[in-house]
């Protein structure tokens, strides 16, 4: 995960500053929750795909069929792991506050549940677009509504959470075509409320993960079918990068 400039990340331990996991230990597993967000996802995504932020890849493990994958972290350690596990990738450490880009573009970057780090948003949805080819996108996952901010946000070095609204003006903002923005996982939503507002929980609990995975995640797709979601857990946004799309 990339981190807020105007902390003195990134270098080793990014990774489990940004997320409170640790690279050698993983986190809890949640097949389903990933296949949510990829269902979500993939629909936008081009035949080469960068993703920034990437972690441990779990969701970068769904795109392996692409023409090309790019995956990539701030943190040197889970980059090597990244290595060791995706072969076939290009594979690399990529420092957004260093305004790096890719020499040879891509149809889409994503960035799951990274932009929240960074003071200067809009700068950071520019750099992502400068790795898109024209007519590209760049799709953005991010933790939804203030209103679920917690202590687990501040310790983990998030500047914010979102709404649709300061999601879309941040891209406004960045000079990016607005395709859709959406709020998504009201359940998820309401457990993270409860869990981290109300009961003031520190961080994630690897047995309420799983239960929420196998319980949860069905059921929000259930809801994402029949009811108008205005609230959720996390933001979904999918941005165009201006020009003629190759």
């Amino acid at each position: 995960m990339t981190n807020d400039p105007q902390s003195p990340l990134p270098g080793p331990g990014a990774f489990t500053s940004a997320t409170g996991r640790f690279v050698e230990g993983g986190g809890a597993d949640k097949p389903r929750y990933r296949r949510y967000q990829y269902d979500l996802i993939s629909p936008h995504l081009g035949r080469s795909v960068l993703e920034v932020g990437a972690g441990l890849g779990e969701f970068a493990s769904q795109l392996t069929d692409r023409d090309r994958l790019v995956i990539t972290d701030v943190d040197p350690d889970a980059v090597e792991l990244l290595k060791a596990r995706y072969p076939e990738a290009e594979v690399r450490q990529f420092d957004l506050t260093g305004h790096e880009s890719l020499e040879k573009p891509v149809d889409t970057a994503l960035a799951i549940n990274v932009l929240e780090h960074f003071e200067d948003e809009a700068g950071v949805l520019r750099l992502l677009a400068s790795s898109v080819v024209p007519g590209g996108t760049v799709v953005i996952w991010v933790p939804g509504h203030q209103a679920l901010f917690s202590d687990f946000d501040r310790s983990v070095g998030h500047v914010r959470r979102y709404t649709t609204t300061s999601l879309r003006r941040a891209a406004e903002r960045a000079g990016l075509g607005v395709e859709q923005v959406r709020s998504v996982n009201l359940l998820g939503g309401l457990a993270w409320w409860a869990a981290m507002r109300v009961g003031k929980t520190q961080k994630p609990n690897s047995d309420a993960v799983g239960l929420y995975d196998r319980v949860l995640v069905p059921a929000t797709r259930v809801v994402d079918r029949v009811l108008p979601i205005h609230f959720g857990q996390s933001v979904l946004g999918v941005f165009r990068v201006p020009g003629e799309t190759r």
